[in-house]
């Protein structure tokens, strides 16, 4: 039977065409009571996962969110997230990087906050900035200090991507299952959402001039980020794009896939041996006492 979630999971070697890929799709669930329902299940699951994650102390998840401004990303992570064991989770977000990470290659600075074994780390944008908004905004090159030698090649760009490929190769050989979300929002629910920001007192403070100057160069973006999909989403690494427009049904989506990578995992309890079975026999025979 197919799952569902194939239908927004790009396949190795694919060629995304943003365009054919919809912003909205018919709901996974019939009203809001069943949405909150489906969403509870599954932060219930997510729970007894991220338990059997940590406990096993092998295996450690990534999740990658990438989008336009307004797609949703903070709303995703907090509500397909909210409840589970803090101590268990690593949020990072990324913005514009510091004089010392400057003096790093593209990679160092979200490398340092990879998720330990047993962990599931976030990332609210990530290392795929240094292959979307820096490709739209070439003259940000300028401030990394790369080598010329290395920015005058033609095939520049296509390093980047096998830099990011097999990073996300070395880490799948290491135990960490990255999973990656494009929230693929359409121009005109994101110029919808921009309003609400402006009209809402309580949402000013998300809205900036650079936000309507990234809105200008929305073709360049989407033909940045097909170009990133097509090159860097595989087997082990997928990208899941996901349809935006409605964030209820976006949520649903990415808790699915979630839910669905960490049981697919083989977790297991660790198995205490025979000494350590009699240690603990002997311990509840003293504190019965």
């Amino acid at each position: 039977m197919k799952n569902k979630l194939d239908d927004y999971r790009v396949r190795s070697g694919a060629n995304v065409k943003l365009k054919d890929w919809p912003t909205e799709v018919d709901r996974w669930f019939k009203s809001k009571d069943e949405y909150e329902q489906i969403m509870d299940d599954d932060l219930s699951k997510l729970r007894s996962l991220q338990t059997l994650l940590y406990a096993h102390d092998r295996y450690s998840v990534l999740l990658i969110f990438q989008a336009m401004d307004a797609a949703g990303k903070d709303g995703a992570i907090k509500h397909v997230m909210s409840g589970v064991n803090p101590q268990g989770v690593q949020v990072y977000s990324f913005k514009h990087p510091s004089p010392e990470e400057l003096d790093h290659d593209f990679l160092w600075r979200t490398t340092r906050c990879l998720p330990e074994r047993g962990r599931i780390g976030i990332f609210n944008r990530s290392y795929y900035e240094e292959v979307l908004i820096v490709k739209v905004h070439p003259e940000i090159l300028a401030a990394q200090r790369v080598p010329e030698r290395s920015i005058e090649r033609k095939d520049f760009w296509k390093g980047r991507y096998e830099s990011i490929v097999d990073l996300e190769k070395h880490l799948y050989r290491s135990g960490t299952q990255v999973l990656k979300f494009f929230l693929h929002i359409s121009k005109e629910e994101q110029r919808k959402r921009f309003l609400d920001r402006i009209e809402d007192p309580d949402k000013n403070w998300k809205f900036s001039r650079f936000d309507v100057q990234e809105r200008e160069r929305w073709d360049d973006y989407m033909k940045a980020y097909e170009e990133c999909i097509n090159a860097t989403s595989t087997d082990h690494a997928p990208w899941y794009i996901v349809p935006a427009d409605d964030k209820r049904n976006a949520r649903v989506i990415i808790s699915k896939a979630v839910t669905d990578c960490l049981a697919s995992l083989p977790l297991s309890y660790p198995v205490l041996d025979e000494e350590r079975q009699k240690e603990l026999k002997a311990l509840r025979k003293l504190l019965r006492e």
